[in-house]
């Protein structure tokens, strides 16, 4: 446990002092616990874990380490309840109908995806269609998305996929960053300040279409599958990548 909690405190820099401040303990408790001469309860193994926002998947590693049971559950996709959000989730990617929008698991794995999204994928090497399909290796490698402004986009991505990375301390994310970012060299130029957002430009039968990207996560999840689930779609940036949607409405299969 004490090493557990160490490594994500570190994850998260801070000192001993900086987390018995936020947890509102003494950092003499912080030093106990990491150093295993305090074994804490699960109340507080589930307070520190919230002050250093480890994913609930962790927070279940650090109860099983001090010795307590994990309180959160990972749903099976059968169960009733996780079929119930699923349709949910279905409901939200095909209603966001005309635009691409896709769900994807912790790992950047595609779990749903709509018909305009599924459009792209004629194109794509058929290497990276083989199950599971990854969104991130779809728009950073060679043979997958058309995605004009490439170096652009990797430059924005590839560091936030290694925040993610460290954030999650998923040993699959890290091998998807090293495995990503060996492919070319990722563009450092800082964006520019006058845009909005970054646009992701994509070649797409024949037309040159423009995204903004958002990302939706469920905020009050308990479940880790749950809590793992995003949702990104994907909106038109300007008009001609509108009018294009808005014309090709229900052509897309």
């Amino acid at each position: 446990m004490g090493e557990l909690l160490r490594e994500w405190r570190r994850r998260r820099k801070l000192s001993q002092l900086d987390l018995a401040i936020q947890a509102d303990v003494s950092s003499r408790h912080v030093s106990f616990v990491e150093t295993g001469r305090t074994m804490p309860s699960s109340a507080m193994v589930l307070h520190l874990a919230e002050q250093l926002a480890v994913p609930l998947r962790e927070r279940n590693r650090l109860l099983v380490a001090a010795g307590h049971a994990p309180v959160y559950r990972q749903t099976p996709p059968d169960d009733p309840d996780m079929t119930r959000v699923r349709a949910a989730l279905e409901q939200l990617v095909r209603a966001h109908a005309p635009y691409p929008a896709v769900a994807v698991d912790r790992r950047w794995n595609l779990l749903l995806a709509n018909d305009s999204f599924t459009a792209f994928l004629a194109a794509i090497d058929k290497k990276l269609l083989t199950a599971p399909i990854n969104l991130m290796r779809l728009g950073l490698t060679p043979g997958g998305l058309a995605i004009r402004n490439l170096e652009q986009v990797r430059g924005y991505l590839l560091p936030r996929l290694a925040r993610q990375a460290a954030a999650s301390g998923d040993p699959a994310l890290h091998q998807l960053y090293d495995e990503l970012v060996a492919q070319g060299p990722v563009d450092t130029t800082p964006p520019d300040p006058a845009d909005i957002a970054l646009p992701i430009h994509i070649h797409h039968r024949g037309t040159d279409l423009t995204f903004l990207t958002t990302i939706t996560t469920f905020g009050t999840a308990f479940d880790i599958t749950l809590e793992e689930v995003a949702v990104e779609t994907y909106l038109p940036a300007d008009e001609r990548t509108m009018r294009y949607f808005t014309e090709a409405r229900g052509t897309f299969a």
